[in-house]
This record gives structure tokens, C-alpha cells and sequence, in this order.
């Protein structure tokens, strides 16, 4: 029976470990600042399962920082190359010797009739609230989850004692800090400005910001450290509302049936009975402009998963499905596809898939500091 020495000594040959140091991927100002915040604290990472989750543990290992604790939220609508990474990098994770991640799953009461996020959206006849604005979605189907499997449940389906980590904190009068995998990017510092260090609970930290670290630096730390091979895909449900054109080309190349599944979605929502579609003020129905016109009259109305535009209507007019909205499968209708998404991403996203050509690119430091004063 293989050893976890011998199982260790085959996960780094696997993955290239130990060919890098990783003490040399931070300056001593970067480990710094990391110890600065962290050192002596209990710290639960919340892992995405996407580039930038993958590079705060790559970090956090850098600089001696081994969490307590690790969790990943599954809303049931992950690709299955993010499901397939979280494996991989329990892997990566046995092989340092740190906990494995704790995948964490919300179970709705067996009355609703569904299980998970999408077959919510189904049985409502509604879209992600993230197409409305809003982020309850996430707050329920990711940050709930994760939150419980600390905390605890005293009650329901999702009932579980706390875990000994808020125990133990709460006993010595200390908190849990939350480790986040915002990155310094324009994007996540403008969604990480406005929020709060902490709440009733917890303290939240971003490691990737406290180093500086971009998308583009991110990507080249996981290669450095672990391999080429562990940089993963966007972590982000397949019907994302926030999804870019380049992602959409990405599921009709690679998983046409799950964006066939998101255009159900949309279809049952937008004709269902909670649709807000005003046929008065569009002159048409929902259904008739999705096969019909060349594009959505404007309004403030949500018209589909686009938010501003629906899926159906995008895949008709850009001959991604045939008449009957099924997605085209044939190899020169997918290699189409995948040419698309990767002309349409930009240097940052490119770099979320393992496109060939696509340099790394060091962001300098001042355009690092810029960025934080935004």
C-alpha cells in the first residue's frame, strides 16, 4: 500500500513541483505585506476554483501562510473543468501538505423540487438574479454554503455541527479571516473597493492584492509553481449572466448541450409567467424577436441572460443554432467557434484558457500602484 511519503513524491513529479522555489516569487516588501496580515490569524481560503483562487494559494504558500481551512461552493452549474481542478488541486495540496478543499453544496429543502441553481431558475421560470442586478445567487447557491459549513446549521437540510475552527476561534475571543481571490486588476479593485473589511462574523482579506499581483501575474505564478498544465479555465457557472461573447463561442465549441441547457433557461423565463417582456412596448413577443429581428429594441427591460440581450437571439443571429435552436456540432462549426472565443478575449481573458501564443506578460510595478490608488 503506497505511503502519503510516496504518494507526495509522485503528485510533485507529476505536476513539476519543487522546480521552482517559491519563496523567490515574492519580494520580501510582497511577503511582507502577507505576514503583515495574516500571521498568527486563522484564515479560511475561499477557493473559486478559477486563476485567481489557484494563484492566492500559490501566495499564501509562498510566503509560509497554510490556511486552516479550504472551501469551494458548487451550485450544481460549474463546468466540468472547474470540478475537475478542485481535484487536481487536492492534489497539489496533499503534495504541501496543507487541507484539502471541503466542497460545499447547498441543499434546498426536498419541497421545491429542484437541487440546484439551474433547476431553481427552471422551476421559477426565472433567470440568475445576477441578470437584474442583484447577487443573490451567488450570496445563496456560493457564499451561504460556505459560510454554514463554518458556522454551522442548527436546523433543515443543511443542518451540520460548527466546524472546530469557529469553535476554537469564538472560545479565544478571535475571528476567521476570509481569504478572497480578488486580484489587482481594474475589474476586481472597483469590485473590491467599496466592500467592507468585515462583518458580524468574519474579517475578509485579498491576498493577490496585498502583493499586487494582476491576471497576468497570477497566470505566470501558478506556471512557475505547478505547472502550465494547472492554469485553469473561468470559473463561472455556464449560464453566467456576466458571461462575455468569447465565453458563449467557448460553450458552443466545447459544450454545446450545456449552452443548449442556458438557452432553455432563457426561453422558459423570458415567455414564463414572471416574464417582466411588455409585448405593447416591444410590438412583438419575446419569442417573435428572438427569431425574427436583428436585434432588441432598447429598454431598461431585462431581456435575457445577456442582461441587455438574450442568448437565443445572439446564437440565431451569429448562426451558432439551427432553426429549432440547437446548437451546431459539426467539426467545422465548432472549430468556427473556437477560433471566435479566442479572437474576441482580450490579453487578460486569453489567459484563463491555456491558448497557444498567448505571451505572459509582466504588468509593471507602477501600473500595479496605479491601479491601487484608483
Amino acid at each position: 500500500m503506497q505511503n502519503n511519503t510516496d504518494k507526495q513524491r509522485g503528485t510533485r513529479h507529476q505536476f513539476g513541483l519543487g522546480t521552482a522555489n517559491p519563496h523567490t516569487m515574492l519580494s520580501p516588501s510582497q511577503r511582507q505585506a502577507l505576514h503583515d496580515a495574516l500571521a498568527g490569524r486563522a484564515l479560511a481560503v475561499c477557493f473559486g476554483s478559477g486563476v485567481d483562487s489557484t494563484a492566492m494559494l500559490v501566495a499564501l504558500r509562498a510566503a509560509d501562510l497554510p490556511p486552516n481551512v479550504i472551501t469551494f461552493a458548487d451550485t450544481g452549474g460549474e463546468k466540468e473543468e472547474t470540478i475537475a481542478h478542485v481535484d487536481k488541486m487536492n492534489e497539489v495540496l496533499l503534495s504541501w501538505g496543507w487541507p484539502q478543499i471541503n466542497v460545499c453544496r447547498k441543499v434546498p429543502l426536498a419541497s421545491t423540487g429542484y437541487s440546484d441553481l439551474y433547476s431553481n431558475c427552471l422551476a421559477n421560470e426565472t433567470l440568475p438574479s445576477l441578470a437584474f442586478g442583484m447577487k443573490s445567487c451567488s450570496i445563496k447557491w456560493k457564499q451561504s454554503p460556505q459560510d454554514q459549513f463554518l458556522k454551522g446549521a442548527k436546523s433543515g437540510p443543511n443542518a451540520r455541527p460548527p466546524h472546530p475552527l469557529w469553535m476554537s476561534t469564538r472560545a479565544a475571543g478571535e475571528r476567521i479571516v476570509k481569504l478572497i481571490g480578488y486580484d489587482c486588476g481594474r475589474a476586481d479593485m472597483r469590485r473590491s473597493k467599496g466592500l467592507k473589511p468585515s462583518d458580524a462574523d468574519f474579517d475578509y482579506v485579498y491576498p493577490l492584492q496585498l502583493v499586487r499581483w494582476a491576471r497576468r501575474d497570477c497566470v505566470r505564478a501558478i506556471t512557475e509553481a505547478i505547472g502550465a498544465a494547472m492554469v485553469p479555465v473561468k470559473s463561472a457557472c455556464f449560464f453566467c449572466p456576466a458571461s462575455k461573447q468569447w465565453e458563449l463561442y467557448w460553450l458552443a465549441a466545447y459544450h454545446p448541450d450545456l449552452l443548449e441547457r442556458a438557452l432553455l433557461m432563457e426561453r422558459n423565463a423570458l415567455t414564463g409567467r414572471h416574464s417582466r417582456f411588455d409585448t405593447v412596448e416591444f410590438g412583438a413577443s419575446w419569442e417573435e424577436l428572438v427569431r425574427s429581428a436583428d436585434r432588441f429594441p432598447s429598454t431598461s427591460t431585462t431581456v435575457g441572460l445577456g442582461r441587455s440581450f438574450a442568448w437565443n437571439q445572439w446564437a440565431r443571429v451569429n448562426d451558432v443554432v439551427d432553426a429549432n435552436f440547437r446548437v451546431k456540432r459539426r467539426d467545422a462549426d465548432r472549430a468556427r467557434f473556437a477560433l471566435l472565443s479566442d479572437g474576441l478575449r482580450d490579453e487578460d481573458n486569453a489567459l484563463d484558457s491555456r491558448s497557444p501564443g498567448i505571451p505572459i506578460v509582466p504588468v509593471p510595478v507602477a501600473e500595479q500602484m496605479q491601479l491601487v490608488g484608483e
